[in-house]
């Protein structure tokens, strides 16, 4: 669901120029993330992203232990794959309108524009007249794609601790993940697009190198495909770290 929302909105402003700017498909993506955890808390605990899940059963096994991360991550790719063929099969022929209106040829380079509605690329392929290639290399790329993460990881533990005393009731749990995601967007999307989830990428990904995107979706222009997938899965770790060693103890206090 986050890949439908998410995806989906990537794939109007790119395609349609309406919600084109960043904050607009910031405020998509941070509404679908709220929906998406709101709709599957009481089935899977809205594990819907890997490296949150790698965080959970490093940190927290007792409430996400190991044996459920292999099947879990399996889901979550393929959940991602589900939508990002869905939203190729309903914006399948604006792109070819796009495509045909630019003169974009899809698989040959210039049609990383087109790819990155479904995997992230470094620099955001949106912002190349302000952010050259030159200014994000793949160590920064990753880099950022784990800071971000790392700070996600961070509030979720935050905000799910009851031990926290400004934290009131569970409900409002989704939007505040689903507002920290839209802060973390507006903030990084021009370099990295801003990732975080590697099944988000990596799904919608795979879809593009089957419609013809090819080795412009996988491995990428500047191989770069696997940072979304290494990255969150440092950062969140990390940032799990972070509040057990930083926040944490003072609540026991």
């Amino acid at each position: 669901m986050i890949v439908v929302f998410g995806v989906g909105v990537v794939c109007t402003a790119t395609l349609t120029d309406s919600a084109a700017g960043l904050w607009q498909v910031a405020t998509v993506w941070g509404f679908g993330v709220a929906l998406a955890i709101l709709c599957t808390a009481s089935v899977s605990g809205a594990h819907l992203n890997p490296a949150v899940s790698l965080a959970f059963a490093l940190f927290r096994p007792d409430d996400f232990p190991w044996k459920k991360l292999l099947p879990y991550w399996a889901a979550q790719y393929a959940g991602g794959v589900l939508g990002g063929a869905l939203n190729l099969a309903l914006f399948g022929p604006l792109f070819a309108a796009y495509e045909a209106r630019e003169g974009i040829v899809r698989g040959e380079g210039g049609s990383v524009v087109t790819a990155a509605a479904f995997g992230e690329y470094f620099p955001n392929p949106g912002f190349a007249k302000t952010v050259p290639p030159s200014a994000v290399s793949p160590a920064h790329a990753l880099a950022v794609e784990a800071w971000g993460t790392g700070v996600l990881m961070f509030v979720i533990l935050a905000i799910i601790d009851g031990r926290q005393k400004l934290m009131g009731g569970k409900e409002m749990i989704p939007f505040y993940i689903g507002f920290t995601v839209a802060v973390l967007i507006s903030l990084y999307a021009p370099l990295t697009q801003a990732g975080w989830n590697p099944a988000r990428d990596f799904g919608p990904r795979i879809v593009a190198a089957l419609a013809g995107w090819g080795s412009i979706a996988i491995p990428g222009p500047r191989n770069g495909f696997w940072v979304f997938i290494v990255g969150p899965k440092i950062g969140a770790p990390l940032g799990a770290l972070a509040y057990d060693t930083l926040i944490a103890p003072g609540l026991d206090q």
